[in-house]
This record gives C-alpha cells, sequence and structure tokens, in this order.
C-alpha cells in the first residue's frame, strides 16, 4: 500500500480456535467470576472474517454461512467498543464465515472479537498496541485478551493473565458433539469442583528456567496431558452425556481424549496419521494441527 492510500477493506481475515490443554478451577472471587489455571493453545481451525470500511460510524453484520447467530453477537460488540474507546467516526460491514462450532468450548465468539479488534485497528488506523487493545477485549470476555496476545499461554486469574508458552508441533483430532451445554451452565453447577491446588509452570514444564517477560522453554505436550485434567468436564457430561461418548469413542481408537474449555468438544493429541471415519453422523470430527503464533500477530506492536 502506497503512502496516503486509504485501506477499506480486508478479506479472509482468520480467527483460530484454541484448545485447553487442562482446565483447574482453584477457587471463586467474591465477584462470582471463577479462578483457573490452564494452558491455551492455538489451532488451525478458524472462522473467517471480512472487513469493509464505512463512513458514518454504522456497524452492520452479514452471515455468509447457515450457523445462526445473535444480532449482537461479539464481533459486532467489539467493533463498538473499539468505537467508544477511541472516539473513531468510522464504522464497518462484517462479514463472518462461521466455522466453529458453538457452545465447544473453544473459545469461538472471543476469537471472532479479538480479531475484529486487531482489524478494524489496522482498517481505522488506530495504531492502538496489543496491551491497549486487549484491555478493550477483556470487558468483552476473559479468553479475547489471550487470542490478541498471538501465542500459545499459561493462563491463570479469571483467564487475564497470560504467559506465553512454546509447544512443539502436533496433530490434535477435535469431536464436537450435536449436543451442547452453555458456559453459564457449567459454572453455576452446584457439583463443580472448585478447589483444585494451585500449580506452577515448573509443575509439568520441561526447562524449569523462566525469565520476566519472556516464554518459557519448550513444553512437551503429553506431559501436559498427563499432568492436568478439566474439572468441568464431569459437570458437562452430566448435563451432555455425548460428551462421555465421545471421549469413549476416542478411547475406542487408541486415543485419550478430554474435553476442552466449557462447552462439549473433547479432543486427543493423535501421535500418528489415523482414519477416523467411524463417528456418528451428526458428530463434527476435525483433525487440526496446533499453530506456532496467532496468524495476525504482526498487525499490531507490542
Amino acid at each position: 500500500m502506497s503512502p496516503g492510500t486509504t485501506l477499506r477493506r480486508l478479506l479472509d481475515v482468520p480467527a483460530p480456535a484454541k484448545l485447553n490443554l487442562f482446565l483447574h478451577i482453584t477457587g471463586q472471587r467474591d465477584d462470582g467470576y471463577h479462578l483457573l489455571q490452564s494452558v491455551f493453545m492455538l489451532i488451525d481451525w478458524c472462522d473467517r472474517l471480512h472487513f469493509e470500511l464505512r463512513p458514518n460510524g454504522h456497524i452492520s453484520r452479514e452471515d455468509l454461512t447457515p450457523m445462526p447467530l445473535p444480532a449482537d453477537d461479539l464481533s459486532v460488540r467489539a467493533a463498538r467498543a473499539l468505537q467508544d474507546a477511541t472516539g473513531c467516526a468510522h464504522g464497518g460491514h462484517i462479514g463472518l464465515e462461521k466455522h466453529l462450532p458453538a457452545e465447544a468450548g473453544m473459545g469461538g465468539g472471543s476469537s471472532d472479537a479479538a480479531t475484529t479488534l486487531i482489524a478494524l485497528n489496522r482498517l481505522w488506523g488506530l495504531g492502538l498496541n496489543r496491551q491497549q487493545l486487549a484491555t478493550i477485549g477483556l470487558k468483552l470476555g476473559a479468553d479475547v485478551p489471550f487470542f490478541i496476545g498471538g501465542h500459545h499461554a499459561w493462563v491463570e486469574g479469571v483467564g487475564e493473565q497470560l504467559t506465553p508458552v512454546k509447544l512443539p508441533k502436533a496433530r490434535f483430532v477435535v469431536v464436537k458433539p450435536h449436543g451442547g451445554a452453555s458456559t453459564q451452565r457449567i459454572f453455576s453447577s452446584p457439583s463443580l469442583k472448585r478447589d483444585t491446588k494451585t500449580a506452577t509452570i515448573q509443575g509439568f514444564a520441561a526447562n524449569d528456567s523462566q525469565e520476566a517477560s519472556q516464554a518459557i522453554g519448550v513444553v512437551d505436550i503429553q506431559k501436559i496431558l498427563d499432568f492436568g485434567h478439566n474439572d468441568l468436564q464431569p459437570v458437562a457430561q452430566a448435563l451432555c452425556p455425548d460428551v462421555g461418548r465421545c471421549i469413549q469413542w476416542l478411547q475406542d481408537q487408541g486415543l485419550q481424549g478430554r474435553m476442552t474449555g466449557s462447552g462439549t468438544a473433547v479432543f486427543a493429541h493423535m501421535p500418528q496419521a489415523m482414519q477416523l471415519t467411524t463417528a456418528p453422523s451428526d458428530w463434527t470430527v476435525r483433525e487440526c494441527s496446533n499453530m506456532d503464533v496467532h496468524p495476525l500477530l504482526d498487525w499490531c506492536s507490542d
């Protein structure tokens, strides 16, 4: 783009999903928010978004896939939050290709919001840095700053305390049954375990050394999976028995599965290529790889 040229559209912008390699609930704050520890990992299963500059401040969204979405979804809310935070008079039209399943625990809505903030920051020429965008994103949802951060991360607090981690390249299979369970129903369950012992990065990391503001050494994925668990899984299985059926199906394939996040998708590390063709027809089964970094990492400064 030559100097003085106005950027008017951004097409085919990815919003990747995440997997929680484990998810421990270590407590609950007085305001009701749960304290957690997890490792979030970016994978190459993505929604795709398209953005077009509008001069009148109006924000609109067009659904480019059949999946029904609320009119005020997180991408629209993110655009309005960016306007409110900056006083920007520009508007934008968002075309959303929704490929990530709802109520899966893979951060699809939060990733859409993060991609919207990053893309409109570029389209509107605002020049906000990553921390400024993350501050706006946190008001939209606890997972949004992770996607803006752009790296796999050790996660604490309510999801806002992020320490980048390096993960080796690996393949996974993700299985989403037809049924879902909302995050609110899972977290509000009286049977949810909320007192898992607090862990440390050094508890599972291959390299115990850590320097401030730097990523820790490469962590072995199987070591994490052997180390942790998902405290939400028993509640989700009670609400949606298909979660347990998915895990059993993975076990029948010789894979060790667990639920990711606070939805009903489950995943397993797949150390070698396999034929996975026996799942029920109403399940979504997808092979994925983890990413090195978020594909929009260089779209804003640190």
